[in-house]
């Protein structure tokens, strides 16, 4: 992820800490399942998870049926307590051990889901490049979700820097491409029992 999250540093966060102390887990990512059902995607779709190394989102994805599954996580550690957690249900899922700004694309998904990885972008240049990626990767007619720290939620996380957004400056971001079809804002309950406020974001590729 650029400057902001090194491979060592998320590597040690998922070597030190159990899913429940991070305050981004889930247990049932409801919103993005939610987001996803009202996509209608067929079920070959393809769909990638960016970041999603200690999400459980491909897990309920896999339950559902889906079997065209990609997760790509910086963290080689965060993928593999993952994959340990779904047992034999990993072999369908394409595992990805690459930073998003490295990872190559085109014309690949129907689905790009983010939630909370590209906030941790910092730099403006790198933000310019994850757009061009999704706009790259993604199918026309697909989407990109896109969730992140609104401007009312946490300014750091696991002891970075974070950009907040509203839906305007999502849109902004990724107005090259895309239209947003739709927007929603979340409060988290972390597993601390605090909340954290979230945007969430549907384009659409046009």
């Amino acid at each position: 992820m650029g400057d902001n999250g090194s491979k060592t540093h998320w590597d040690n966060v998922y070597n030190t800490k159990g899913d429940n102390e991070v305050g981004w887990y889930q247990d049932t990512p409801v919103t993005s399942l939610q987001l996803i059902e009202e996509l209608r995607l067929g079920l070959n779709d393809s769909v990638i998870d960016v970041g999603g190394g200690n999400s459980n989102l491909i897990f309920e994805l896999t339950g559902l049926g889906f079997s065209n599954l990609t997760v790509l996580d910086i963290s080689s550690s965060a993928l593999n307590r993952t994959k340990k957690k779904m047992g034999s249900l990993a072999s369908r899922v394409t595992w990805v051990v690459s930073d998003i700004l490295d990872y190559e694309s085109y014309n690949e998904y129907e689905l790009i889901h983010d939630r909370a990885a590209f906030h941790f972008l910092t730099n403006p240049d790198d933000v310019e490049r994850y757009a061009k990626w999704a706009m790259d990767s993604t199918k026309m007619g697909g989407y990109i979700i896109i969730s992140t720290f609104s401007l009312s939620g946490p300014k750091r996380c696991s002891n970075l820097d974070i950009v907040q957004y509203s839906a305007k400056s999502l849109e902004k971001v990724f107005r090259k491409g895309f239209k947003l079809v739709k927007t929603m804002d979340t409060v988290h309950i972390t597993p601390f029992n605090s909340t954290q406020n979230f945007v969430f974001c549907v384009f659409k590729r046009v």
